[in-house]
């Protein structure tokens, strides 16, 4: 039996490649997949479709995650906070392009632990019968597993939104008003849509994605006319409930990858030395711990981690590892509230980068947002939304699709390597959708 009353059968079944079982299930309305790359930031993939119950809609900015207390909404429950809800109140009023917070509950739900190389399926219900029911449904999946198509670019168009001029003068602003006093630091974005060809699908995108570029926290969700590609690489939030343990990992501080090893091995060499890349971690850093500190014991917050490179498939990476001890009563939806957006992606002070963030930007959307899981004993794991796409279905059935790469830009930024760190984060995405 759960915390919220619910029976929970569990049935261990051998390992299966998840990728092969989110295949055989495809991308229709529902279909979730959860998919870590097996590293250490990443032990757990996850597959389901069939939610038996969905949230979707506009939240007040006085309680973003609201809907995430209803107790209808325990473990199993996956959540998408859109980046816009978080900074509305720095923002003000403007006009959502996709659903503040969106949630789905699933009964029944594979679980695939990438270090013992065994599957849970999971199955909840209000009876025991309904439970074991649930568990054998998603044990059944496992039969449908199908090695992936190689499917073609799915994208007929792939375009900037604005010219790479509009990008360098947001980047020139941005470091005027920081010598001005303003703020110390703002992630600037640019952003790029198009259409998927006809008959193409979302879920091409996302299968193109795992050929040699899987990440931590790769994901597809479809929740009916909506879907979400995402290639993360960086963990938001983790908290185990029965400990109290939280764990943030913010990225700051990017280099592309090189073919040759030994100009690979510099470039990362180079981004652990750079004082720039290092005082922008620092100060996202202190931001996550003003953050955790507002629901976290006093005195617990730490940093067990600081300057640490993690190397991706197409990009290294500065990482940091905050961690701190939850006070009592905290909860997801407390946890999200006060941290929520992510200051990796937002910039310090916090509420002053939102807003010169929304002087350059549209809404931003899921981009940059969070798509989180709410565990078995009601813990919580929460990516941020980089390396993500956003699609919607036409009136005609087509889908139209939007992505965006950001910078962090500090004192001394130079526009033209920030538009170049913006060009190498979007490469994954843009060979997914348009090869």
């Amino acid at each position: 039996m759960s915390a919220t009353g619910e029976t929970v059968v569990v049935l261990d079944r051998p390992w299966t490649d998840p990728v092969r079982v989110a295949a055989g299930l495809g991308g229709g309305d529902g279909a979730l997949v959860l998919l870590s790359d097996g590293g250490p930031g990443g032990r757990w993939s996850h597959v389901a479709t069939g939610p038996d119950r969905v949230h979707a809609g506009a939240v007040e900015a006085t309680a973003a995650f609201a809907a995430l207390r209803d107790p209808a909404f325990g473990p199993g429950t996956v959540g998408l906070a859109a980046y816009d809800a978080g900074a509305r109140p720095a923002t003000g009023p403007r006009a959502p392009i996709w659903p503040d917070l969106m949630l789905a509950r699933y009964p029944a739900m594979l679980s695939f632990d990438h270090q013992t190389r065994t599957v849970r399926a999971i199955g909840r219900g209000r009876t025991t019968a309904q439970a074991e029911a649930a568990a054998r449904r998603a044990a059944g999946w496992l039969a449908r597993a199908a090695t992936p198509a190689a499917p073609a670019a799915p994208a007929e168009t792939f375009a900037a939104e604005a010219g790479d001029d509009a990008y360098r003068a947001a980047v020139a602003d941005v470091v005027a008003r920081i010598a001005a006093g303003e703020l110390f630091q703002a992630n600037v974005a640019r952003a790029w849509g198009g259409r998927l060809r006809p008959g193409a699908d979302p879920f091409d995108a996302f299968l193109r994605l795992q050929q040699g570029r899987a990440s931590p926290f790769g994901a597809y969700w479809r929740i009916g006319a909506r879907a979400l590609v995402s290639n993360s690489p960086e963990l938001f939030l983790a908290f185990q409930a029965a400990t109290g343990r939280i764990e943030a990992r913010p990225i700051k501080g990017t280099r592309p990858r090189a073919a040759d090893p030994a100009e690979d091995a510099a470039r990362a060499a180079d981004l652990l030395a750079s004082a720039k890349d290092r005082a922008e971690n620092l100060m996202i850093v202190d931001l996550m711990r003003n953050d955790l500190a507002r629901v976290s014991q006093p005195g617990s917050v730490r940093v067990e981690a600081l300057f640490a490179i993690e190397r991706h498939p197409t990009v290294h990476h500065l990482v940091s590892t905050v961690t701190a001890r939850a006070a009592a009563g905290v909860g997801p939806a407390d946890l999200l509230e006060a941290t929520f957006p992510p200051g990796s992606i937002t910039g310090a002070p916090k509420h002053q980068a939102m807003k010169v963030i929304a002087a350059h930007e549209p809404p931003r959307g899921p981009w940059c947002g969070s798509l989180f899981l709410i565990e078995e004993d009601g813990g919580l794991t929460a990516s941020v939304l980089i390396r993500t796409a956003a699609f919607e279905m036409d009136g005609d059935g087509g889908w139209r699709f939007r992505t965006l790469a950001g910078a962090g830009i500090v004192a001394d930024s130079d526009p033209a390597a920030e538009l170049a760190e913006t060009d190498a984060k979007i490469a994954a995405i843009r060979q997914a959708l348009a090869g």
